[in-house]
C-alpha cells in the first residue's frame, strides 16, 4: 500500500519519524528504549516510519550546537533488530557522503527481493568531505535494486535565500527520487512559495508532481525552540512571540502545527499537488514526545476528513 501510494502519487499519506538511541547505550539499554518506541508506535495507523542518520553538522553554523552532538546507532541495524516487531514499512534516511561507494553498494544490494525505502542526504555544507555525492548515489541505486524506492530532502528555507529550491526538486526527480520529505515546518509563507513555484515550473513542462510529505515537530521548551534554529528550521518572529510567550509553549505549538499543515494540505488539494505529513519529536523529553503522537492523532483525522472530501467531489 504504502509504495503503491508513491508511485501513483497520492495525497495523505502518513508517516512518523524518529532518531534511533546514541550508540554508546548499552544492548539492554537500547532494547529497552526500543520496546518504548514499540509500545507508542504499534497502534499508529501510519503509512511507514523513518528513521533518521544523524551527522554532526557542526561545519554548517558558526554557533555552538544547542544540544551536543552524539554518534547514534546506524538506522537500519536499529530498523532490522530491535523493531522487527513493527509491521510497518521503514524510510531509512541515508547521508551518503558518509558511506564509501562499497559501503552504500553493499547496503543496496542486501535483502535485494524486498521492497526498501530511503532518503537520502547530501553534505551539510559545502566545507563537508563526502565520500559519495547524491548524483552517484541515485545511480547506483537505480542500476543495483529494482525494490529500492527513494526519495530526497526538501527545504523551503533554502527557496527564501536562493529561489531555486523547486529546480533542485525537478533536477532530484529527474535521478529517480519519487517523493520528498521536509524538514520541520513552521514557516507556511516559505513553503507555500516553494509549492507554488514548483507547481507552476512543473505544469509548464510537462512534469508530474511527486509527493511532498511535510515534517511536523512540536516544541515544549525554549531550548527545543533554540535547537529548532540551530537546525536550520525557518521560524518566523510572530510566530516565535506566540511560543515564547505562551502559558503553554507545546500545546500552542501543537495547535500551530495543525494550523500550518492543514494549510499547506488545502493549497496542495486546490492544485492537484500531493500532500503527505509526517511527524516528529526533535526532543528526547518525554512529554514533547507523547506531544507528537497526539499531534500524529490530530493530523490522521484531519487528514481522513479532508481525503474523505476529496473522493466524494471526484464520483
Amino acid at each position: 500500500m504504502f509504495k503503491q501510494k508513491i508511485l501513483n502519487k497520492k495525497s495523505g499519506i502518513l508517516t512518523y519519524g524518529m532518531t534511533p538511541p546514541k550508540a554508546a547505550n548499552s544492548p539492554e539499554r537500547i532494547a529497552e528504549i526500543a520496546q518504548l518506541q514499540i509500545d507508542r508506535l504499534k497502534e499508529l495507523d501510519i503509512d511507514a516510519l523513518i528513521l533518521y542518520d544523524v551527522q554532526e553538522e557542526a561545519e554548517r553554523v558558526d554557533q555552538e550546537r544547542t544540544f551536543p552532538y552524539l554518534p547514534t546507532i546506524d538506522p537500519a541495524t536499529y530498523s532490522d533488530h530491535y523493531l522487527s516487531q513493527l509491521e510497518i514499512p521503514r524510510i531509512i534516511y541515508r547521508c551518503v557522503g558518509n558511506y564509501t561507494e562499497t559501503q552504500f553498494k553493499d547496503w543496496i544490494k542486501a535483502d535485494i527481493n524486498r521492497d526498501k525505502f530511503s532518503v537520502y542526504v547530501g553534505a551539510s555544507s559545502s566545507k563537508q568531505e563526502v565520500k559519495l555525492d547524491l548524483p552517484s548515489a541515485y545511480t547506483l541505486s537505480k542500476q543495483l535494486n529494482n525494490n529500492l524506492t527513494f526519495g530526497g530532502v526538501i527545504i523551503p528555507e533554502r527557496h527564501i535565500l536562493k529561489n531555486d529550491e523547486h529546480i533542485r526538486v525537478v533536477n532530484k526527480i529527474k535521478q529517480g527520487c519519487d517523493f520528498f520529505v521536509t524538514q520541520a515546518t513552521y514557516n507556511v509563507e516559505a513553503s507555500k512559495n516553494l509549492l507554488s513555484d514548483l507547481y507552476y515550473h512543473c505544469t509548464n513542462n510537462g512534469i508530474e508532481m511527486v509527493p511532498i510529505i511535510f515534517n511536523l515537530a512540536p516544541c515544549g521548551s525554549t531550548k527545543t525552540l533554540e535547537f529548532m534554529k540551530w537546525l536550520g528550521i525557518s521560524i518566523p518572529k510572530w510566530l516565535e512571540n506566540e511560543l515564547k510567550y505562551t502559558n503553554d509553549l507545546l500545546d500552542k505549538s501543537i495547535h500551530l502545527s495543525r494550523k500550518i499543515f492543514e494549510e499547506l494540505l488545502d493549497f496542495g488539494l486546490e492544485k492537484g499537488i500531493p500532500i503527505g505529513c509526517s511527524i516528529e519529536s526533535v526532543s528526547t523529553r518525554k512529554s514533547e514526545i507523547e506531544a507528537s503522537i497526539q499531534l500524529m492523532s490530530d493530523i490522521k483525522e484531519l487528514l481522513d476528513k479532508k481525503m474523505k472530501k476529496v473522493e466524494f467531489s471526484v464520483r
